[in-house]
């Protein structure tokens, strides 16, 4: 069996994430192919990851391959998280992933919908919301979940979540049923209401926006074509890997390696890992390479097990939960963050010694995404420990 270094896991990282000089992307959706699918849970996510792949990027080739192509589409999926997809991946992640979270997100609405008093048969209500959202949306129209809500009266009705909680309160159901909808593939976030920092989706059937949509893969060829392109992106990578990125079952997962073909390797410590057949030759080594990512980047979200990129500085850089803030990278290694000053400024917080060589090229990735931001400040609700320590006065 062919060990994996830590090492060549890094070399690998450089080449298929289209992070290391040399081996950038053409474009978004040649970066957003090489990563599987990109995470969209903050709408800054998308635009600043594929800046970080894509050389001479602009917000109007983002916005182009979203909004007017429509090559990169929005999906809910794996672990009920937002993704930017490739188009033609859709189908596997609705037939498999998606499905998976919308029958768990039925039953949790219909439960609450029932204790709120919406409803008796809370399940019965959902699908008559659900009709009613489809049928004003079949005309093509673009709405925002306010407007919907105005629209239709299925939509009505409030939620009180968490009560006693600094977080609790009256939420409107209707972001719920919509949530419900796009994670079924019958709705999808259309055009962005706001700045392209902000997330203000209007939503729109999912007809509307591709036309024919294709019919959804079965479950089991859904998982294997997720897994394969994980192993792609990700490999190689173990079960507890696979299981915690996809959100689904060791069952699941064991059944999509199979039917991949994948192929066991070991890592330093003997654990196993896995790698598509064909994939498992030595990686040649890559130059040097700094970056900047954003929170929630694909490259820092996409295993589990994280210690050969991350080293000591995981309480530092992720919440509790696992969500990751801003990071700083040198030749494959996770050394620190970044944050805007008041101004907007782009500034760092390395947390080891990386030398001068390193700390010149991230100061200058710093000043490259500083003037490509143009002053506009990319806020968000995962700022880590070091992010703040970062623009502390």
């Amino acid at each position: 069996m062919r060990t994996v270094t830590d090492v060549e896991r890094r070399h690998r990282l450089a080449r298929r994430h289209a992070l290391a000089p040399g081996h950038h992307a053409t474009d978004p959706v040649a970066a957003t192919r090489a990563m599987t699918v990109l995470h969209a849970t903050e709408a800054p996510t998308v635009y600043v990851s594929l800046w970080a792949r894509v050389d001479g990027l602009t917000v109007a080739d983002v916005d182009r391959a979203l909004y007017d192509d429509r090559t990169l589409v929005k999906q809910l999926a794996m672990r009920r998280t937002l993704f930017v997809f490739p188009r033609e991946l859709l189908p596997a992640a609705w037939g498999s992933a998606s499905a998976r979270v919308a029958a768990a997100h039925r039953v949790r609405l219909a439960k609450d919908a029932e204790r709120a008093g919406i409803a008796d048969d809370g399940a019965a209500w959902i699908d008559a919301a659900e009709r009613a959202t489809l049928a004003r949306l079949a005309d093509g129209a673009e709405l925002s979940a306010q407007e919907l809500r105005e629209q239709v009266p299925e939509l009505t009705g409030h939620l009180h979540v968490s009560p006693g909680k600094s977080y609790g309160g009256h939420f409107p159901i209707a972001p719920r049923v919509l949530t419900q909808l796009g994670v079924e593939g019958k709705i999808v976030r259309g055009h962005n209401g706001g700045h392209w920092r902000t997330a203000r989706p209007r939503w729109t059937a999912m007809e509307t926006w591709l036309g024919e949509p294709p019919e959804p893969a079965k479950e089991r060829e859904g998982f294997a074509e997720l897994v394969g392109r994980w192993l792609a992106t990700f490999g190689p990578g173990t079960e507890a890997d696979l299981v915690w990125w996809l959100g689904g079952t060791k069952a699941a997962v064991r059944g999509a390696l199979a039917d991949v073909g994948a192929v066991e390797v070991a890592f330093e410590d003997g654990r196993p890992a896995y790698l598509l057949p064909q994939d498992d030759a030595e990686v040649p080594s890559v130059e040097p390479w700094a970056a900047l990512l954003p929170v929630l980047d694909p490259t820092v979200m996409g295993w589990k097990e994280r210690d050969f990129y991350l080293g000591p500085h995981g309480p530092l850089l992720f919440d509790s939960n696992g969500n990751a803030g801003t990071t700083a990278w040198w030749d494959g290694r996770i050394v620190g963050c970044w944050a805007q000053d008041p101004d907007g400024v782009v500034v760092l917080n390395v947390l080891e010694d990386v030398g001068a060589d390193a700390r010149s090229a991230l100061e200058a990735e710093a000043a490259r995404l500083t003037a490509w931001l143009g002053g506009h400040r990319v806020s968000t609700v995962y700022p880590s420990v070091a992010m703040k320590e970062a623009v502390r006065p």
